[in-house]
């Protein structure tokens, strides 16, 4: 209904966007329309009917509820009072029907626009529908009782078809009327629901505007093309610094992006974003970026986003600045070596004077003392030693083939005096024979310092265990101990430098803490890999695996690492 009556405006205003004053006018058009072309038609074919007043009385009312429904303020009055209009407009109806007699046919079926609005309206549908029956047969009845005193049920049915049928097109329209408000109800509701859902997406996106510009950590989302999506504050910063001299942006290709070195390009197919794109996932891959001062350390991370149905559509890489982390790292390994190395010459030349001293058979009582000083220097000796190693970087090796057997019964025969000591049983079960392509000299390092700490953490009674098996395309091996164990978290960090169990340095255990990164260290030197299994009271077990063919991405990660850290 509402469409139909902004025909009326050409469309140029809808409907339930006018006033209340311009709507009533609107949907009372329609009937005044038809009583003028009425009026103007009877003069010209039908003047007869002007004689009638009651045809005289239908135009000058028609006419008087135009007038009223322009004048009354509509917007004033409660909503719904518009409904007298269509209700008094069966009064002209019914006078013009029953001033034109027989002259002008069908004047009654005008009573279809007062219906219509009536039953289109949505307001009070019994009552209106009451209205949309009574008022078509008042139209017709009240003049028959009005002018004959003798009116038959003939008389009243012969008229009766024309109000029956308005009456049925008011039941219709009602029923399209009110389908028609349940769906515009429902979509009011969709609106509504959509509405909120869109506040609730703006205020999230602000938000996460608000989170990722505030984070000190370079943020960039990438769809699957490799276009971005989402490149916060401080990416802006770190891509600004690769920038090469001159240009305001460039592609990732075309930044300044080095190997941890510093001094290397990155080829472009190796490069974080490309990589991310690719649909690799990584994290903690160091790279610097920019020249010269400006040159910083960036950690890159990057995870794979993934639409509803699991396939990729993206991804996220994350930039952490650790430029201060690495030079801090520097400092530390710089100081270590620096110490370590000024701590090997005194410590060289009191092991020569103890040498010259217990060499001229000093008395008994002076070479007991001797001997403590030598046992004492030699395990500072060790620990220098130590220190220095862990500040080199990875050690050089040259691989060979090498019988782990005989290795393992040089490490064990080593340890044995001191396992005696100590009360517990160092156990060598490599089968002869167990080939390796490996360092011997580094690799027996390795055993001698996983043997030491099993002896080291072993009660009085335990047993320490070496065993290897060959496997195809590698070696493992193991070194088990029935001592104190670790809990899960220890064992999660026992391979970082200078870390000590709590249950150790409770236990006053000597150590520095740096026997088991030195092993990791030559492990993933020869491409190899190593573990700890452990349950506290229970022992532990160290377990590493060397490749048939030494080196590998392993090794070349652990040594990338450390030259970003020298």
């Amino acid at each position: 209904m509402d469409n139909v009556l902004s025909y009326l405006t050409f469309n140029t205003r809808k409907f339930h966007e006018m006033s209340m004053r311009s709507r009533v006018l609107l949907s009372q058009a329609p009937l005044s329309i038809t009583t003028a072309l009425l009026a103007v038609g009877s003069i010209f074919l039908h003047p007869v009917v002007w004689a009638s007043a009651a045809f005289q009385w239908g135009m000058i009312l028609s006419g008087v509820l135009l007038v009223l429904c322009a004048v009354i303020p509509w917007d004033r009055l409660p909503y719904g009072m518009f409904l007298i209009i269509p209700v008094l407009d069966f009064v002209p109806i019914a006078l013009l029907r029953f001033g034109s007699g027989t002259e002008v046919l069908g004047i009654g079926l005008m009573a279809v626009f007062p219906v219509l609005w009536l039953s289109a309206s949505g307001l009070y549908p019994r009552l209106c529908l009451s209205l949309s029956l009574i008022g078509p047969f008042a139209m017709i009845w009240a003049p028959l009782f009005a002018t004959d005193a003798g009116v038959s049920v003939s008389d009243l049915t012969q008229s009766a078809l024309t109000p029956t049928i308005i009456f049925g097109i008011a039941v219709t329209i009602r029923v399209m009327t009110a389908s028609m408000m349940d769906q515009q109800k429902a979509m009011q509701e969709k609106d509504h629901a959509l509405q909120q859902i869109l506040q609730r997406s703006a205020q999230r996106e602000r938000l996460l505007n608000a989170t990722v510009n505030t984070v000190d950590v370079g943020l960039l989302a990438i769809d699957q093309d490799g276009h971005d999506i989402l490149f916060n504050r401080r990416q802006r910063e770190v891509h600004r610094i690769g920038l090469p001299e001159g240009v305001e942006d460039a592609a990732e290709q075309d930044l300044l992006l080095f190997r941890p070195d510093g001094v290397t390009p990155i080829p472009a197919d190796e490069r974080p974003a490309h990589r991310a794109v690719a649909g690799e996932t990584f994290s903690d891959y160091l790279i610097r970026i920019g020249v010269g001062e400006n040159q910083r350390v960036l950690s890159a991370s990057a995870r794979v986003m993934l639409d509803e149905g699991g396939k990729r559509e993206g991804a996220v890489v994350a930039f952490n600045d650790v430029t201060e982390l690495v030079n801090a790292l520097n400092a530390k390994e710089e100081f270590v070596a620096m110490v370590s190395h000024e701590l090997r010459t005194p410590l060289t030349v009191i092991v020569g004077y103890l040498e010259m001293m217990l060499d001229e058979e000093p008395p008994k009582e002076i070479v007991t003392g001797l001997g403590v000083i030598g046992r004492n220097v030699t395990r500072l000796r060790r620990l220098v030693d130590d220190l220095l190693t862990a500040a080199s970087g990875p050690p050089e090796v040259s691989p060979v083939d090498a019988d782990l057997a005989e290795i393992a019964q040089e490490s064990v025969g080593a340890i044995a005096a001191r396992g005696k000591e100590a009360g517990v049983d160092v156990i060598n079960d490599v089968p002869a024979g167990t080939i390796t392509r490996c360092d011997p000299a580094r690799i027996g390092q390795v055993l001698d310092n996983l043997l030491s700490n099993a002896v080291k953490y072993s009660p009085a009674g335990g047993t320490v265990t070496v065993r290897a098996q060959k496997m195809p395309g590698s070696v493992i091996c193991e070194v088990e101990d029935s001592g104190m164990g670790m809990s899960a978290e220890d064992s999660a960090e026992v391979f970082s430098k200078f870390f000590r169990t709590s249950a150790v340095r409770e236990a006053a255990i000597p150590g520095v803490g740096l026997g088991l990164a030195i092993v990791r260290s030559i492990v993933e030197e020869h491409g190899g890999k190593i573990h700890c299994r452990s349950e506290l009271g229970r022992g532990t077990t160290f377990t590493f695996e060397l490749p048939d063919e030494p080196g590998g991405n392993d090794s070349e990660a652990s040594r990338s690492t450390s030259d970003v850290s020298r």
